[in-house]
C-alpha cells in the first residue's frame, strides 16, 4: 500500500470540487465529513453538499438537523441536503440573479414542458446547484474553497455524473446548455476537480470501485484523486501467529474458556488476511494515493471520531 502523508495529500486540499463516491454502506459520507474537518482545520470554506440523502451529517458532527438551504454547521464548514424540487428553483434564481426573469423563463409553460421531459433534470439540479457553488462569489473571493459532493451509490452515482453530458447532447443552444458546459469542464479539470472513491477492505467493494474508476476515467474522463479505504482494523497477527491460533483454537475444547478466546483471535487473523489481500489488490489495480481510515471501535461515530477520522486526511 502507497504511504500517505501530507505532501502527497497537497492536490486533494487544492481542489475546488470533490465528488465522493462508493458502493453503498462504505462510509462515504463518513469520508465526506471527515474530509470537510480536514480542509477546514487547513483553514478552507467548506460546502457539503449531498445529494438528496437521509442526512446524517447533523448527527456524525452533533450539529442542528441540514435542510435544503446552505447553513453553517462548524467554523467554517456549511451544509445542505440539495433536494431537487427546492435546488431547480433556487439554483436558476441563482443563476439568472432576478426571481421576476426565473419565473418568465422556468415557469413559462413550453419550458417547464421541456424541462420536464428531459433526461436527468433532477440529478442536474443537484448537480448544478453543488457546481454553481464553485464559483459562487462573497466579499470579494470565492464563498467556499472546497465543495464537497457527497453522491450517491455507486450506480446512481454515475448516472447523475453523467448528466452534464447528456444535456450537451440533448440541450439546444442557451442557459442550460452552457451551465452543462461550464459543469462539464469544471468535473474534467484535475486541477480543480477530482473524485474520491470510497471502499472498504472487502473482496466486493474492491471489485466494484475497480469497475467505479474504470467507467469514470475511461467513459467519463473524469479524474481520480484518491480512494479512501474506510473501516480498517489494525493488525495483531503475522501470517504465523494466525495459523498458529487457528491450530490451536481447533485443538482445545469447546467447554474451555479458552476455545473461546482463540476462536476469536482466529475470526481476527482471518479478517486481517482478508483485508490485507483487498488492499494489495486495490493498490495493484488502481495506482491512486491511498487514505486509511481506522475503523472506530464506537457503537455510532460522532464529531470526535469524526475529527480522529479526519488526521487520515492531513
Amino acid at each position: 500500500m502507497q504511504p500517505t502523508t501530507r505532501d502527497s495529500m497537497t492536490d486533494l486540499f487544492n481542489l475546488r470540487f470533490v465528488t465522493v463516491v462508493g458502493k453503498g454502506g462504505v462510509g462515504k459520507t463518513t469520508a465526506s465529513a471527515a474530509l470537510a474537518l480536514a480542509a477546514a482545520r487547513r483553514g478552507k470554506r467548506v460546502l457539503i453538499a449531498m445529494a438528496n440523502a437521509k442526512e446524517r451529517i447533523s448527527d456524525m458532527l452533533e450539529v442542528a438537523p441540514v435542510g435544503p438551504k446552505n447553513q453553517n454547521i462548524l467554523p467554517r464548514v456549511d451544509a445542505v441536503n440539495i433536494i431537487p424540487k427546492y435546488a431547480l428553483e433556487e439554483y436558476g434564481v441563482m443563476v439568472l440573479k432576478v426571481r421576476a426573469l426565473y419565473r418568465a423563463i422556468f415557469e413559462n409553460r413550453l419550458v417547464a414542458a421541456f424541462l420536464h421531459g428531459t433526461p436527468g433534470i433532477e440529478a442536474w439540479s443537484i448537480l448544478g446547484k453543488a457546481q454553481f457553488h464553485v464559483h459562487e462569489m462573497e466579499g470579494g473571493r470565492p464563498r467556499y474553497d472546497l465543495v464537497i459532493l457527497d453522491a450517491p451509490a455507486t450506480g446512481h452515482g454515475l448516472e447523475m455524473l453523467r448528466v452534464p453530458r447528456v444535456l450537451l447532447d440533448i440541450a439546444p443552444p442557451g442557459l442550460l446548455r452552457r451551465e452543462a458546459e461550464r459543469a462539464w469542464e469544471l468535473f474534467r479539470d484535475p486541477a480543480r476537480a477530482g473524485v474520491l472513491i470510497v471502499t472498504l477492505a472487502e473482496d466486493m467493494p474492491v471489485n466494484e470501485s475497480i469497475e467505479l474508476h474504470g467507467a469514470l476515467t475511461k467513459e467519463l474522463g473524469l479524474p481520480v484523486a484518491a480512494v479512501a479505504v474506510n473501516g480498517v482494523v489494525p493488525r495483531l497477527f503475522s501470517e504465523a501467529e494466525g495459523a498458529w491460533v487457528g491450530e490451536v483454537a481447533r485443538a482445545s475444547k469447546e467447554d474451555e474458556l479458552i476455545h473461546t478466546l482463540l476462536r476469536a483471535g482466529h475470526r481476527r487473523s482471518l479478517r486481517e488476511h482478508l483485508q490485507a489481500e483487498s488492499i494489495a489488490k486495490l493498490s495493484k489495480e488502481l495506482p491512486l494515493r491511498q487514505i486509511v481510515l481506522p475503523q472506530m471501535m464506537v457503537h455510532a461515530l460522532k464529531r470526535k471520531e469524526i475529527e480522529e477520522l479526519s488526521r487520515a486526511f492531513g
